[in-house]
């Protein structure tokens, strides 16, 4: 398996070089996802680049490209002044996302996920068969039904009927239902370590491939901290790491919830996770314990991953720390739960997902 990809100077596809503005906002995405979508922030910081490093000179300058932001509709000015990013902006964010993550992936087809049955679906497959009352017209071989009359009746006289009608028999597409948990516990950013960055481009990624090669898939995101609860695809920039402990069975409750609803067979869990489950909610209060991994929230934790299992739901863990406690519990929770686990650094984590989404959509069921 590759190992990953290595994050890098962003370099530009065509052999032009990029216009000053061009240059200025692939800093500006980094730095907005980075302040978690605060505009006044990272034009802060991109003004003391500049000072530092002369990102900018005196042909074009950092009110050029604030006033082209804006003009481009990135940005927006509210009534106190303050500015906010703009639904472009976040599809931006998203297309940047997948560009660095899946940057590799070669463009396929209309992009629904093949099961091992034949049936109504949009991808054609090698096998001909004789035409069935119901069969759809654009399915018909007409050159093949012609070929099958002349053979029948001869090439001088030939005769067509309906029993010398082929069709090419279509493939059928299954949706898949995902949930993407996030852990957005302190422990995200402990020791001056940003995690959260990395994940959120993960999570936007892998909402814009969906979107644009699996668009009938279904994909629910959800964050976790002391308690879980559902974002939609449009927060995902805005997401801060709070004072919370991590509660994985909160999470999990909450995906195991979505996935009900889902009326399809595939369905599959990813939670990106730095830390191992510290937290419970119970009656009137938390119990927490962030030393070792304590039996009483592990237990619970492990309960809900023999739950899943039962319902046929894997959960796929990808682990962004080296800490010990955690590789424990990953491993012993994927056991129970028969899904997979990927150990990975930071930069690793966008490949591994992607090999991890492939393999679990191409599952027959």
């Amino acid at each position: 398996m590759n190992t990953g990809f290595i994050f890098s100077e962003a370099q530009s596809s065509s052999n032009e070089p990029q216009s000053p503005y061009d240059k200025l906002f692939d800093i500006f995405k980094q730095l907005l996802l980075i302040t978690s979508g605060n505009v006044g922030e990272t034009l802060s910081w991109m003004n003391e680049l500049d000072r530092r490093y002369q990102l900018t000179d005196s042909e074009y300058g950092m009110g050029d490209f604030i006033e082209a932001l804006k003009e481009n509709g990135m940005i927006r000015e509210e009534d106190g002044g303050a500015l906010r990013p703009t639904p472009s902006m976040e599809i931006h964010l998203r297309q940047s996302a997948l560009e660095e993550i899946f940057g590799k992936i070669k463009k396929s087809g209309p992009g629904e996920h093949k099961t091992g049955y034949t049936g109504k679906g949009e991808d054609q497959s090698s096998e001909i068969r004789p035409y069935r009352f119901g069969d759809a017209s654009d399915q018909i071989e007409f050159s093949e039904s012609m070929r099958q009359a002349q053979i029948r009746s001869g090439i001088d006289q030939t005769t067509f009927t309906e029993d010398d009608l082929l069709v090419r028999e279509r493939e059928h597409a299954s949706a898949t239902a995902t949930v993407l948990m996030i852990d957005i516990s302190h422990s995200m950013i402990l020791y001056g370590e940003d995690r959260i960055t990395p994940a959120k481009k993960v999570a936007m990624a892998l909402a814009e491939l969906m979107k644009r090669k699996y668009p009938r898939d279904f994909l629910d995101i959800i964050v976790f901290g002391n308690e879980a609860w559902k974002i939609e695809i449009k927060d995902l920039p805005y997401l801060q790491v709070g004072p919370y402990h991590t509660n994985t069975v909160a999470g999990l409750e909450l995906a195991m919830n979505l996935l009900r609803k889902r009326k399809t067979p595939n369905k599959q869990i990813f939670m990106i996770t730095d830390g191992k489950p510290t937290c419970l909610k119970e009656p009137g209060g938390y119990y927490r314990n962030s030393f070792g991994l304590d039996p009483k929230i592990l237990n619970k934790t492990l309960n809900q991953a023999a739950a899943l299992k039962r319902m046929k739901i894997p959960v796929t863990t990808f682990m962004i720390a080296s800490d010990p406690y955690l590789k424990e519990f990953v491993r012993e929770f994927t056991q129970i739960n028969s899904g997979q686990a990927f150990y990975s650094d930071l930069n690793n984590l966008g490949h591994f997902v992607f090999e991890s989404f492939s393999k679990n959509r191409k599952k027959y069921f």
